[in-house]
């Protein structure tokens, strides 16, 4: 029904979680209708974006630099390394604004189903910087999913063997939420991992 040219935008559009067809359909519209300054502003900020963001060398986010911004602040504290699964993880926790340690990114979990090990989510690497920095702590910050708790468990004893303290992020119910409209496996977690006041 579309050129060939509007069909291949829509459908690169799709590449992005949560849209379809529609969705695709609706912002090739806006952009080419309504918007072809912000189209073209767009396609040259991806276009510079996919050529110069990188992995930080250290903590494996995304960065234009060797070493990310988190990463360069010697004003962090070094001895305290957040462990998270992807580089928006960071970016939440960073927004957050209460953290100030260092992290290290694994770009993903372990899934045995899937063909995924400890070599394919960087975890010699994370070794490698337990032994090379002056690190007392991790803190677990993977997801509570199944892989996100197998993973977390799996750091977890191989930290313990190279003498680094290990603590978990708290999981339960969250600020504001209402008790009779949490699920029971988040309110058995909760209970799970209370504290002494």
């Amino acid at each position: 029904m579309f050129s060939p040219l509007i069909d291949e935008l829509m459908s690169a559009l799709r590449c992005l979680p949560g849209v379809g067809p529609k969705s695709a359909q609706r912002m090739a519209m806006q952009l080419l209708e309504h918007d072809r300054e912000g189209a073209s502003r767009l396609a040259d900020c991806l276009n510079r974006a996919v050529e110069g963001v990188a992995r930080c060398r250290r903590c494996r986010t995304l960065t234009e630099q060797d070493l990310c911004g988190v990463c360069a602040n010697e004003r962090r504290d070094s001895s305290l390394l957040c462990i998270v699964e992807t580089p928006a993880d960071v970016l939440a926790i960073e927004q957050a604004g209460s953290y100030q340690g260092k992290y290290f990114v694994l770009l993903g979990h372990l899934s045995p189903i899937d063909g995924v090990g400890p070599e394919d989510i960087g975890v010699d690497q994370l070794l490698a910087l337990l032994d090379s920095e002056p690190i007392s702590e991790i803190i677990l910050a993977t997801n509570p999913t199944v892989e996100g708790e197998a993973t977390a468990y799996y750091i977890s004893e191989r930290a313990r063997r190279a003498g680094v303290t290990v603590s978990r992020i708290a999981h339960g119910v969250p600020l504001g939420g209402e008790l009779e409209y949490i699920d029971g496996g988040t309110l058995a977690h909760a209970f799970s991992s209370r504290r002494t006041l």
